[in-house]
């Protein structure tokens, strides 16, 4: 049953998971939110666990999965291509960070991505002669946003998954945001693509790590590593819902 980059066997993920691009941040997740967390795979260094959701309410004891993505549309779209279509996932919630485009959002703050606009062509061919849109499942935006309970500090909106981290467009960013683009970051299109095509569900949960407008402090990479527990609530929240 092992594919070329998940070592796991029939029924070692829960139908939902979570994906942190770090491994260590999913190892550090496992950690945190799962009972009896067992490594289920770790080719090439990106781990994945499942367990069972310690955390209160009624969603105590479900089965859950954590797995890293990786670094970029390309990775998550391998993995999530297989986790969906081999392994019986039914709902990956991304969980990371991304840059502050508008002035609606500071650092730490929470966007839960409705929908991801892209300098990608990864998505340009899926329907042939249409702009294909990529767009969160309903529902588990709904259950994250439910979560949030009004929190002053979580946005619903619109990100861009970018193929570049230092490359910037002349014009891009005002652009961005004379389009209400909240945040910048790198894998919500093309996870969305992914479930697209089939059938299944997919979210972004993104805390804010720095600012491309704002003169703000920027998080530094351990606070990267460990600050995510308002994002992770919604997610779990999605993911169980």
């Amino acid at each position: 049953m092992a594919t070329p980059h998940i070592s796991a066997e029939p029924g070692d993920f829960a139908p939902a998971v979570l994906m942190p691009g770090d491994p260590k941040r999913a190892e550090r997740m496992a950690a945190q939110i799962l009972d009896d967390a067992k490594l289920v795979t770790q080719v090439r260094g990106i781990v994945g666990f499942t367990g069972r959701y310690n955390g209160p309410g009624a969603n105590q004891g479900k089965p859950l999965s954590v797995m890293a993505s990786g670094m970029g549309m390309p990775s998550i779209c391998i993995y999530a291509t297989e986790l969906f279509g081999q392994y019986g996932v039914e709902r990956i919630i991304r969980v990371g960070t991304a840059g502050g485009v508008s002035e609606r959002v500071d650092i730490g703050d929470v966007i839960i991505g409705v929908g991801a606009h892209t300098t990608s062509s990864m998505n340009e061919l899926r329907i042939p002669g249409t702009h294909f849109s990529a767009v969160a499942d309903f529902g588990l935006a709904a259950a994250a946003w439910a979560a949030a309970a009004g929190d002053p500090h979580v946005v619903a909106g619109a990100v861009i998954s970018s193929d570049h981290f230092y490359f910037k467009i002349p014009g891009q960013l005002d652009a961005m945001r004379a389009h209400g683009v909240l945040g910048v970051e790198m894998e919500a299109a093309g996870l969305y693509g992914v479930a697209a095509n089939l059938g299944k569900q997919a979210l972004t949960v993104l805390t804010i790590s720095d600012h491309l407008t704002k003169p703000s402090a920027d998080m530094t990479a351990q606070e990267r590593e460990t600050i995510f527990q308002g994002a992770l609530k919604l997610a779990v929240a999605a993911a169980l819902s």
